[in-house]
């Protein structure tokens, strides 16, 4: 086993046994100073760039698969769920968020990456809020090495060494206190939930957004949570950070984003109750206060009306190197946008830009670095990636496509003749969609991914579609120049594309991880 490996290093640098206590104090210390992590959560950093720093390896074949569903619940010929991205550690380990029940039931598991072998794994008391579709399960590996799951009762699972099985410590923590947990572990359970994935910051800190239903001892009320690597544990209320008593909570799926420095904190805030959709904010936050810095209400850049936050989503903020922040929001009248709504852009204190992206309600903008793209001739530095949906039956005409954009120059939208964020480039999908092609002769399969992996060293994008597929998008060509079958495919929320420090590509199709490389 790779940990075994590990120790055996580990008892040759001190020169004692294998049964030599000395030999945890030695593993204890190595979890302590850990790597940074490879892919540390949604998105990959803080920002949710999706930005690897490694090439990624050609996409020719299935190296290793994993379920993260042991029992998937479909719908039809659909899986409603958002599954929780995979992480990898700075010694490259894959760990695998993983459902295990059919309704209820959620664990860890550490995978190496050579092989997909299973090094160890550990289950979590988390229970999901009220919802629709299914929500995350979403860990996130801190700076420091350390591993952070969801567990019930809005509490935290911490694990050091995620790497091996040996010389590892797992502590829960409460961020409203863990002497109030444990006395009254069954209300808490009842009426307290995480509800996004984890964030983490470059101190070791994590921050999540929690829903609470019913009256707790301690009088929490849905907000944003800040635990310090230590286990320190604060809070604000969603309608307090707001400044709205309307604001019921955190909107679903949506990981906070933290600026450029850490000291910022991006976080959706909605009336919602987990079953729809609803008006709210996008919140700046002082990241150790929790302090309310800037504020903004979200609007439809066509109508001027409310824009919406869908609990189905899993938009998230995502942070460009120049300090602004890209936010999806659902249009408002619905579906006037073929329910693609928009890509909203701020400056990093939430003053509105002018231009929007020509989707966003799903959907985490990725940064492309400008030079990825040769035929790129305008002023900015970056550019965004972002899926670019056109549903058919809902207004569209169900040529979905994935897209490039330009967040600082315009182009007129075809569909509601807004002025949008211009186009760089576009490619649709190739798999007609039966469903809909006696209607809508051209229309393909949806691209389903809610993050892709950007490798600027490469100059390509790897994204997910409905077809089962996998795919290379070559910024040069401009073409999707690699292809790779996962499943026959179906229809399904959507799912996190990653890279690893060795290039290989990882992808979530149809409750399945799939490793792919050379």
């Amino acid at each position: 086993m790779a940990d075994e490996r590990g120790s055996n290093a580990c008892v040759k640098s001190i020169g004692y046994s294998i049964a030599s206590p000395l030999l945890f104090v030695c593993l204890l210390s190595a979890a302590a100073t850990a790597a940074p992590p490879s892919w540390g959560g949604y998105a990959r950093d803080g920002q949710h760039t999706a930005l690897s720093n490694v090439a990624s390896q050609p996409i020719n074949r299935i190296l290793w698969h994993t379920p993260v569903d042991l029992r998937p619940q479909y719908s039809g010929s659909d899986l409603l769920i958002h599954y929780g991205s995979a992480l990898i550690t700075g010694a490259n380990t894959i760990i695998v968020p993983v459902k295990t029940g059919t309704l209820e039931g959620f664990r860890v598991e550490a995978r190496r990456a050579a092989d997909g072998v299973r090094i160890w794994k550990r289950s979590s008391d988390y229970k999901l809020p009220p919802h629709d579709w299914t929500p995350s399960f979403a860990p996130t590996i801190s700076a420091l090495g350390k591993l952070w799951y969801p567990g019930g009762g809005g509490t935290v699972w911490s694990r050091t060494n995620p790497d091996g099985r040996l010389g590892a410590k797992t502590q829960r923590w409460a961020f409203y206190g863990s002497s109030a947990y444990r006395a009254h572990r069954r209300v808490y359970r009842q009426n307290v939930f995480i509800n996004t994935p984890l964030s983490s910051d470059g101190a070791g800190t994590v921050y999540f957004g929690f829903q609470v239903i019913g009256a707790t001892p301690v009088n929490l009320s849905s907000g944003i949570a800040r635990l310090t690597d230590a286990g320190i544990g604060s809070w604000v209320s969603a309608a307090t950070a707001a400044g709205d008593p309307a604001i019921t909570k955190v909107a679903h799926n949506s990981a906070p984003a933290l600026s450029l420095d850490g000291s910022k904190l991006y976080v959706a805030v909605s009336q919602g109750d987990g079953l729809g959709s609803a008006p709210g904010y996008l919140l700046e936050l002082d990241s150790t206060s929790l302090a309310t810095v800037n504020k903004v209400r979200l609007t439809d850049p066509a109508s001027g009306l409310d824009a919406a936050l869908h609990d189905d989503g899993t938009a998230s903020p995502t942070v460009g190197p120049d300090g602004d922040v890209y936010f999806g929001v659902l249009e408002n009248p619905f579906p006037s946008h073929n329910d693609r709504g928009w890509l909203l852009h701020f400056d990093a204190a939430l003053n509105p830009k002018p231009f929007a992206g020509s989707f966003g309600w799903d959907d985490t903008a990725s940064i492309v670095p400008s030079t990825m793209v040769p035929s790129y001739s305008g002023v900015s530095t970056y550019l965004l990636m972002t899926k670019y949906n056109n549903y058919a039956g809902i207004g569209g005409d169900g040529v979905n496509r994935l897209a490039v954009l330009d967040p600082n120059d315009s182009m007129l939208d075809a569909i509601s003749g807004a002025t949008v964020m211009k186009e760089i480039l576009t490619v649709a999908g190739v798999t007609p969609d039966p469903e809909f092609t006696p209607t809508f002769p051209n229309a393909v399969r949806e691209w389903c991914i809610n993050t892709a992996a950007v490798d600027p060293i490469g100059k390509a994008v790897l994204a997910n579609s409905e077809d089962g597929k996998l795919y290379r998008w070559d910024m040069a060509s401009g073409t999707l120049a690699q292809t790779l079958v996962l499943t026959p495919g179906l229809g399904e929320a959507y799912t996190p594309t990653l890279i690893g420090p060795d290039g290989a590509v990882y992808a979530i199709n149809n409750g399945t991880l799939f490793a792919v490389g050379q």
